[in-house]
């Protein structure tokens, strides 16, 4: 299972910059020619090495209700190493067929690493690490050749590692400057309206600021020195109903500059928003199981493409015996309208007044990101790539991903709908309203926010995904519209797909984490509202337990009642 909290191209980035390599590139580079040399000597010598750390520098002040909950610093360094025997076609990370514990093979590893730039401090530990995985790289390679010879033919016999181009980029370190302070001041006031509403049971806001130092190397001669900040600021409130219901609303807000996230005004009228959104939850009637029209927000859709069609074009997929390749057959085939395009571009910061996570420079294998069209003009194209290569597609684009400690797979990036005719938001809403006249149904809905999702691609349980609502309306004939609650939105990734009728022309972004094979990575979606013939919903599972007896007295020490109004 996969979980995901989830225009004009770029162009691939330049191999040269202007930065100087710290003595941690210098020591990274060192410490791999002296391995690559000593155990070239072995009976069955390492054919690559790689060597990444990633420095994580971090930054978070909460408050809840207008109380400082935490403010506080971090910063570490993780060293990851990819060290192979056998050769680009056949070797030791092939895949052990049957061994479902096997996917996270531990031929990678990650340890800590001293913060402070000492050389020799990093070359010991890099050399007893490296010796380790060696021997672990022999061990396994005896696995992998025995378990080809005993088990039925594979279907894909694409190699184990693809060829490249070698890189060079290094640019300056970036610094990390949060003015704790005032952020602590900032998140206490954001959170506190919340504390006047007593049926709000928890409510919060944060700030998170982020700086990524990545250092790179590899035996074919990559060699990368890159930087990158990051700044999130998470709003949050839930509430119940009486029939024991939670009901959440979140809001986010994403940038690479603190200056472009939104100002104290901006974000106090959104905490308003929650909060009447909360009162209206609660009194919001209960939605049955339906099928019939619906149109999703451009975050909606965002979030629905990142999950029903996003992993399974990831290239590892379609190689996994265990997976249910739900595409792997369909390349050149029709999949989508001949309006809808979807593009991965990790290589645009920027839509619009939006920053997009799923941005960066190279991918955690030392590839060069690209934009990967992956459907034009609704036939599919391509798939999402890392360097281990699959039949039809010998390369990386630029896709392979992870987070520390992590083996590196294909990974979304920055998913990106087109649509070629779009028509208006008002004229997407009418289009719904005349399918739901035409087909006799009482209603439509408008899934206009949503939380995230997950999504199932294995062979062994049916191959589903589930997209998590919070703002849902139902539209009738006349044009009304009343907001609902208790749905989730699923559904099967083919059928799904093929309902898919028209898109409007405001497209709208969804930055978030997704969580798989790999680990947490960043992305991002943007699309804009999409109009879908048939969906599926079911209810949303809910608490046994009542709302609390008596009202919160940090919103008033006699109050009795529970109430979001007062």
């Amino acid at each position: 299972m996969t979980r995901c909290l989830v225009l004009a191209l770029g162009v691939a980035f330049s191999a040269a910059a202007a930065g100087r390599p710290t003595p941690v590139l210098e020591a990274l580079e060192e410490e791999l020619g002296r391995s690559m040399a000593v155990l070239g000597k072995q009976p069955q010598p390492p054919y690559f090495l790689s060597y990444e750390i990633t420095d994580l520098q971090r930054a978070e002040v909460v408050a809840s209700f207008g109380t400082l909950t935490s403010s506080t610093e971090e910063r570490r360094r993780e060293l990851d190493i990819d060290l192979r025997v056998g050769d680009h076609d056949f070797d030791s990370t092939h895949e052990l067929r049957g061994d479902r514990g096997d996917h996270f093979f531990d031929s990678y590893s990650f340890v800590e690493v001293p913060v402070e730039d000492d050389v020799q401090a990093i070359r010991g530990l890099l050399w007893y690490h490296t010796d380790r995985r060696h021997k672990r790289a022999l061990e396994r390679f005896t696995k992998v050749a025995t378990d080809v010879t005993v088990k039925v033919d594979e279907e894909d016999r694409s190699a184990d590692l693809s060829r490249e181009e070698p890189v060079q980029y290094v640019e300056e370190p970036q610094e990390l400057l949060v003015d704790l302070a005032a952020w602590e001041e900032r998140v206490r006031r954001y959170s506190r309206p919340f504390a006047a509403h007593g049926a709000i049971l928890e409510a919060g806001s944060q700030l998170l600021g982020l700086r990524e130092i990545r250092w790179f190397v590899s035996s074919e001669g990559t060699r990368l020195q890159t930087s990158r900040l990051a700044f999130r600021l998470v709003l949050s409130a839930t509430t119940k109903a009486d029939d024991g219901m939670e009901l959440p609303r979140y809001e986010s807000f994403f940038a690479y500059d603190p200056a472009d996230l939104p100002d104290d005004d901006q974000v106090l009228a959104t905490v308003e928003r929650m909060i009447a959104d909360l009162e209206a939850l609660r009194r919001a009637p209960l939605v049955e199981p339906y099928t019939g029209p619906a149109i999703l927000s451009g975050r909606a859709s965002g979030v629905f493409f990142h999950e029903i069609f996003g992993h399974r074009v990831e290239g590892h997929r379609q190689r996994s015996e265990e997976d249910a390749q739900t595409f792997k057959k369909m390349v050149g085939e029709k999949i989508l309208p001949d309006s809808f395009s979807v593009v991965f571009d990790p290589t645009v910061e920027r839509v619009g007044a939006g920053d997009l996570a799923g941005y960066y420079r190279y991918d955690n294998q030392g590839v060069a990101a690209r934009p990967v069209k992956v459907v034009e003009n609704g036939v599919l194209k391509r798939f999402l790539m890392s360097r281990k290569p699959i039949e039809g597609f010998p390369t990386s684009n630029g896709h392979g991903r992870r987070a520390p400690g992590f083996a590196p797979v294909s990974r979304q990036s920055n998913l990106i709908v087109e649509v070629e005719g779009a028509v208006s938001r008002d004229e997407l809403r009418r289009m719904l309203i005349e399918r739901v006249e035409a087909e006799g149904k009482p209603f439509g809905l408008l899934f206009d926010d949503i939380a995230g999702g997950f999504t199932f691609t294995g062979r062994s349980i049916p191959n589903a995904f589930n997209v998590i609502p919070v703002m849902v309306y139902r539209v009738f004939p006349d044009g009304r519209q009343e907001l609902v609650r208790g749905v989730d939105l699923i559904g099967t990734p083919l059928t799904a797909f093929s309902k898919i009728v028209a898109g409007d022309d405001s497209p709208a972004v969804f930055n978030g984490t997704c969580d798989a094979e790999s680990g947490g990575v960043p992305v991002a979606a943007v699309s804009p509202a999409i109009l879908v013939s048939q969906i599926e919903v079911q209810k949303q599972e809910k608490s046994q337990a009542r709302p609390p007896l008596l009202g919160p007295p940090l919103a008033d020490p006699g109050n009795t009642e529970n109430d979001l109004a007062r």
